[in-house]
């Protein structure tokens, strides 16, 4: 009988470790589901992410094409602009002067020194001397309305 026992209990300690313990199992299946819990906040949260990084391309792209649509805007105006207006003759004597060639006093009057004055320009830029200030001496002459050069 005591044989038997000590039989039986081999077998039964044997059974318990290669099943392995109940308890053991549980916490690891615990950790598991814990685990896969964290995956699927973590992955709802790249989501969330995502879309918000979408949006803010979508935000982006916009403004730019506003802001291209607006230069593109300013540009044509200016162009018209340029186009349609002539410049003032005191416009020209003041950027004359800032480039360097006497056009006389300062009056808003196209004389003969102002016409000379535009002539020397012309020559010096190779330009048609016309002693007028056509496109392409304005396009030259503007430049210098704001800034002095020599």
């Amino acid at each position: 009988m005591f044989r038997k026992v000590v039989i039986f209990s081999f077998l039964f300690a044997s059974l318990i470790l290669l099943n392995g313990c109940a308890s053991g199992r549980r916490s690891s299946d615990m950790e598991i589901q814990g685990l896969k819990n964290q995956v699927s906040l973590l992955e709802s949260q790249v989501q969330s992410k995502d879309e918000e990084i979408n949006s803010l391309r979508d935000s982006l792209n916009k403004a730019q094409a506003e802001k291209e649509t607006v230069t593109r805007e300013k540009l044509k105006k200016k162009v018209i602009a340029e186009v349609w207006t002539r410049p003032k003759v005191r416009d020209i004597q003041i950027a004359l002067l800032n480039a360097g060639y006497n056009p006389g006093a300062v009056d808003g009057r196209m004389g003969k020194q102002t016409r000379n004055a535009i002539r020397a320009f012309q020559k010096a830029h190779n330009l048609a001397l016309t002693g007028k200030v056509g496109k392409k001496t304005w396009a030259l002459l503007r430049e210098y309305l704001e800034k002095k050069v020599k």
